[in-house]
């Protein structure tokens, strides 16, 4: 086993000794437990034997940051990198990736075979496989396992989740001999305080020794006002001055909306957490990466920076976030305001955490926090070799009882929820390589068909209700021996009779009315309900006082049997939900003519090869030729549309559409129509965008506007300017390496790509 300079925890040994004896590994431990340190092993293994290791990450912000961190300690020419847009060094012993890359390379697609791709691989490092979670990229780790060749050992890193010995149990399954690491181990331990603004010049400790809520604890106040307005209190101010008076600091301050994060930041300018010598040196860094970032020169934030304090989340600019984190790793930032994505493995280490309320709002309304997000959170605090102790502060709200805080830091991790959900392009990538058998036995290796007995466990205990319900239904008696279906046919005579007697009654006054004697037909017709009425007398159920309870019994049993009809109708839809979404995507690409006896056309091909929300949607646009013909503005402005997600109601933007680009949109409209329609019929729902907000801002973009002009146009954080403008070159970087594409759009598409590659776009 490689020896490293330091005594590895228990966890870390066995770690280690399941890679050097072959086996694949799931290690799941808390955040900032030391799961690196497992990684770094693999590594070692593999540069001593001269194999190669893959090291995957959910975001190309933390390959970037794996790529730095392993160039620096193993060497440039020893470590490369490839994600979505750049590719160094990728033949080197120990490549970085997007986990995404990794299941493109295992389709054998864009990046040549399997075989070639794999060559020499001996071990894959997955790391943040709780990402399995995410709605959108869940299903990117589950193909990865599935499809990674036996002889590669898996070494998958998670954060701590409930059902840890399933997902090892289900690697075992689908890959190799798989050893579970499981360990609550915290090298660093937290304590846990409430900020409580009835006494806002102290932090209280959450728990007793014991382990319940400190009685001392008062829940928040609503604040009402009366007569003149209620002062209102600078909440963050006072949390901050704690820390800093009581050594807590540095601290991570999460809060869930980008606007709180830059408004709590701003509170805090009264207050000033360094030192003149501090000061300086952060002045001198800001002064030295400005120089070299001069698009940076009139941040607004720079003041609060001097101030050891700052604001880090999507909407800002990717150079920005870089200045913020290398001055926060410098420990010359003392607090930093974040949204929660900065819990997903950014290496920002922090003596404290604060948690500005445990619900969020989400386009659902507001929830409460899972243990898991909450623990995502709050495991940022403590620094391995720096800090004793990690500290976890929650604020208080009054939309949140001490006691629900209490419940919430006791709970354990969720457990990991398949996301697993077939797409069109991975439809033609399998039957690209496999048969349709074949396809449905890799699609049922999956995490969610081998998690369904968990996920239908709620229909069961539903479908169990309904049977309890049944039950009680069928045990009534009835002391005439009489049964449902005698009940319901007196039933059935006894509303004939009622209807009859209605309309017979009707027909006597009309006649009575006209002074006319009953036709023989109306007589018969009155002979026949009295007979009706002598039939109902006949039943013993004419006279029984419990008729309407049987009636009701029988009414009731009657509703929950269709309801259980239902429900035993969707446990089998659940229980084979993966392969007839797989049916459902493959009749779809068949109705176009993309898949002929299971084996992807031409076009289809071209489809496999698309990364996108909808590749069959990005497909039948390019194949019908409505991007042809545009200037590279124009490419970018329709791509720009149709990769931007529907934003909420009250955003749009004033600026118009260019003539040419609102005609293409237009003609992209009648191909999302048509295709919706085929979706519906076959019961797909995968999302379609056309939504022209961004569509004008990269337009002037690519004509050379200045990136000042573009922010004032609309009211949006830079960040998401840039995030959109890169998703288009993500698209039109595909354009240039997929099959099938005409040559004009080609030249077009690096056109684009090289104009909007431009700072502040083209920092990572």
């Amino acid at each position: 086993m490689y020896e490293f300079p330091f005594e590895l925890d228990d966890f870390q040994k066995e770690a280690c000794k399941c890679i050097s004896e072959g086996k694949s590994v799931v290690v799941c431990a808390p955040t900032g437990a030391g799961k690196t340190v497992i990684a770094e092993h693999a590594i070692n293994c593999a540069l001593e034997k001269c194999e190669k290791v893959f090291y995957t990450t959910p975001l190309k912000a933390l390959s970037n940051q794996k790529y730095n961190d392993f160039a620096e300690k193993y060497g440039h020419d020893k470590v490369g990198l490839l994600t979505g847009d750049t590719s160094i060094n990728r033949n080197a012993q120990i490549v970085v990736m997007t986990t995404e890359v990794f299941r493109n390379m295992l389709y054998g697609t864009n990046f040549g075979s399997v075989t070639d791709n794999l060559k020499n691989v001996k071990y894959v490092i997955l790391d943040e496989v709780h990402y399995m979670n995410d709605e959108q990229r869940g299903t990117v780790w589950e193909e990865s396992i599935i499809y990674c060749p036996t002889n590669v050992q898996i070494v998958a890193l998670s954060a701590t989740v409930a059902n840890a010995d399933k997902l090892t149990e289900w690697i075992n399954t689908v890959h190799s001999k798989t050893e579970l690491i499981n360990t609550d181990f915290r090298p660093v331990p937290l304590r846990f305080y409430y900020f409580d603004s009835s006494q806002p010049n102290t932090l209280l400790p959450l728990l007793t020794p014991n382990g319940t809520l400190n009685k001392k604890i008062k829940p928040e106040k609503k604040e009402f006002k009366r007569g003149k307005a209620v002062q209102k209190k600078n909440t963050v101010k006072d949390v901050v001055r704690n820390l800093h008076e009581k050594n807590m600091l540095p601290a991570i301050y999460f809060t869930f909306s980008r606007k709180k994060c830059d408004e709590q930041m701003e509170k805090c300018a009264s207050l000033c957490l360094v030192t003149k010598k501090e000061q300086e040196e952060i002045k001198q860094i800001i002064d030295e990466y400005i120089a070299e970032n001069p698009y940076l020169y009139k941040n607004k934030h720079i003041e609060y920076l001097l101030l050891g304090v700052a604001s880090h989340h999507a909407g800002l600019l990717p150079g920005w976030k870089m200045l913020v984190e290398k001055l926060f790793q410098k420990g010359l930032i003392k607090v930093v305001f974040a949204t929660e994505t900065l819990a997903a493995g950014i290496n920002m280490p922090a003596r404290s955490t604060v948690i500005s309320s445990i619900s969020k709002r989400t386009d659902s309304g507001h929830r409460t926090l899972t243990p898991s997000e909450f623990l995502q959170m709050s495991g940022r605090a403590g620094r391995r070799g720096m800090d004793e102790i990690g500290y976890v502060v929650i604020v208080g709200t009054p939309f949140q009882t001490p006691e629900e805080v209490a419940e919430l830091v006791l709970s354990d991790a969720n457990p990991l929820e398949s996301k697993f959900s077939p797409s069109y392009s991975m439809v033609l990538n399998l039957l690209q390589r496999f048969t349709l058998e074949e396809a449905k036995e890799l699609v049922l290796k999956s995490f969610g068909y081998f998690s369904s007995s968990t996920r239908i466990e709620p229909y069961l205990a539903l479908k169990a209700q309904y049977d309890e319900k049944i039950d009680e239904c069928n045990s009534f008696e009835c002391y005439c021996k009489k049964t449902n279906e005698d009940l319901l046919e007196y039933n059935k005579i006894r509303d004939m009779y009622v209807q009859n007697r209605r309309v017979f009654k009707t027909i006597q006054k009309q006649e009575k009315k006209k002074n006319r004697p009953l036709s023989a037909e109306a007589v018969e017709f009155g002979r026949q309900t009295k007979m009706l009425l002598q039939k109902m007398h006949s039943y013993e159920c004419d006279t029984c006082k419990l008729f309407k309870k049987h009636m009701k019994v029988i009414d009731v049993l009657e509703r929950y049997k269709a309801k259980e009809k239902a429900l035993n109708k969707e446990i089998e839809k659940q229980k084979d939900i993966f392969w007839n979404k797989f049916l459902s995507h493959r009749a779809v690409l068949m109705d176009y003519g993309y898949i002929k006896d299971d084996y992807p056309t031409e076009q289809g091909v071209t489809i496999s090869q698309l990364r996108s929300e909808n590749e069959l949607f990005l497909a039948r646009i390019i194949f019908s030729g409505v991007l042809e013909g545009l200037t590279p503005a124009e490419l970018a402005s329709v791509i720009c549309a149709i990769t931007t997600e529907d934003m909420r109601a009250d955003l749009y933007s004033q600026l118009p559409l260019s003539p040419n680009v609102r005609k293409k949109l237009n003609k992209i409209k009648d191909i999302r129509r048509d295709l919706d329609k085929k979706q519906k019929n076959y019961d797909v729902d995968d999302p379609m965008y056309i939504n022209g907000f961004y569509s004008p801002l990269i337009e002037m973009w690519v004509n050379g506007a200045e990136w000042e002009s573009i922010v004032d146009e609309v009211d949006m954080g830079e960040g998401d300017i840039v995030r959109s403008f890169k998703r288009v070159i993500d698209v039109l970087r595909q354009f240039c390496t997929i099959s099938n594409i005409p040559e004009v759009l080609v030249f077009t598409a690096r056109e684009a790509i090289e104009l909007i590659q431009r700072t502040p776009i083209d920092i990572e």
